[in-house]
Formats: structure tokens, sequence, C-alpha cells
């Protein structure tokens, strides 16, 4: 992987408490938290600019509604005062949050895109990236999803689910690669 530029964004999806919800289901990936800590840190230490996204449901109910504690960041990725921190309401953290703008403002060009879900906020969130022109860059096992029903009522395990989204993205919208890969991008 070629060298990261020195204000690459780190972009961290939705580590939310309510994603330890057993409502949601059966997860792939169990060290990925572990994963995106690394480059938490390794994003502070070399003082390059860092995103922290935070879903807010619509939907009354949801571990994400407004004011409930699966709002809440999780502790170990909680994000730092001087730290950005985007709200949405729809998967795709570029839709009506001002995230494009504030990465063009800072001349940034390159994301690397973490968290959760991997194929739903992630990949929207890679697609849009990479359809306006930013240079994204996902590292596999720096994500992770939930067992899913097809409409056929086929469950679909959740390391199939990650795998086919990855397979998505890097036909046309990011690089995939290992979190040590980034780090050592760096």
């Amino acid at each position: 992987m070629d060298d990261l530029e020195a204000n690459a964004a780190l972009v961290i999806i939705d580590m939310q408490k309510g994603m330890n919800d057993p409502r949601l289901g059966r997860r792939n990936n169990p060290d990925a938290e572990l994963r995106i800590q690394a480059l938490l840190d390794a994003w502070r230490q070399s003082h390059r600019p860092i995103v922290h996204v935070r879903h807010l449901s619509r939907t009354p109910g949801s571990v994400f509604w407004p004011g409930q504690p699966g709002c809440e960041f999780q502790e170990a990725l909680a994000p730092l005062p001087h730290e950005h921190v985007v709200e949405k309401n729809v998967p795709d953290a570029f839709i009506a949050s001002g995230l494009e703008r504030w990465l063009h403002v800072r001349g940034i060009r390159q994301i690397v895109v973490a968290g959760v879900i991997t194929n739903n906020s992630v990949e929207a969130t890679a697609r849009s990236g990479g359809n306006l022109g930013f240079a994204v860059t996902v590292p596999r096992d720096g994500c992770y999803t939930f067992d899913q029903t097809g409409l056929d009522g086929h469950l679909w395990r959740a390391e199939e689910v990650h795998a086919m989204s990855l397979s998505n993205l890097a036909m046309d919208y990011a690089r995939v690669v290992g979190a040590e890969d980034i780090l050592n991008s760096l």
C-alpha cells in the first residue's frame, strides 16, 4: 500500500454502545475494535485528522434513538474534545452532515473508513466517498457486520455478508486492505 498523506483522515463509523445490543444478533470479526483502536491510536500519535460518526435513529425503539445509552460512543473509541464529530440519520455519513465540506476545507483527499456495519454505514460512506473523488481505504479487519436474513428467508452468515460487502467496495470505490497495512503506510 502507498503511504498515506499527512492529512489523511480516519473516519470511524458508528462505534456506539448500541452496537453491543444482543438484538442485533451474531457478528463476525470479534477483534475489530482492537484494530480500530490501533488505527485511532496511530492517528492520534501522528496528529492526523479524525472524524467520529454517530448514528441517531429516526425509528422509535431503536438502540440508536437519541437520548438512549446506545447512542453514546464506546469508551475505548470515544472522541477527544478536539476531534470532529459528525451526526447522521441515514447510513451514509456524507448525507446532510457537512462531512464532505469539512474534508474539502482542510484539503483532505484520502480517508480511511472503519467501524460498523460493514454492509450498511461503512459501505454507504465508502461508496459516497469514492464517488465524491476521495481516495478511500477500508480496513477489512477494522469493521464488522451481523448475520442477515435475505428476502428469500436464507440466513447469510456475518462472514459472508462482510466478504461480499468488501468485495463490492473493492470493485470501484475503495482499497480494501488489512489494518496492519494501513498502519505501516503512516
